[in-house]
């Protein structure tokens, strides 16, 4: 089974998880406030929405297979502690 760093798993979790609130958002202002699209043209709404849609079904791909590959402890690499210091 590969191994991933434990701060790039993070990382990634919580970027298909920004994407996913992202689209959710998207999705829900286009049915309740379409007349905020662009020029307000069907067109515009319609690309939005399949953009939303797109964007959703990627972060929930993202995240599932992440889940499937790199979600138990045996998985994920603790990785260098990194320290900072102040002079």
């Amino acid at each position: 089974m590969a191994k991933i760093d434990k701060k790039i798993y993070e990382m990634l979790k919580s970027e298909a998880q920004a994407d996913k609130n992202k689209a959710l958002l998207s999705l829900e202002l286009l049915g309740n406030f379409p007349a905020g699209i662009g020029d307000h043209s069907t067109k515009d709404f319609w690309d939005n929405a399949t953009e939303a849609l797109k964007l959703l079904a990627s972060a929930d791909e993202r995240l599932e297979t992440l889940e499937k590959y790199f979600s138990s402890k045996d998985t994920l690499n603790e990785g260098p502690t990194y320290t900072t210091t102040t002079t």
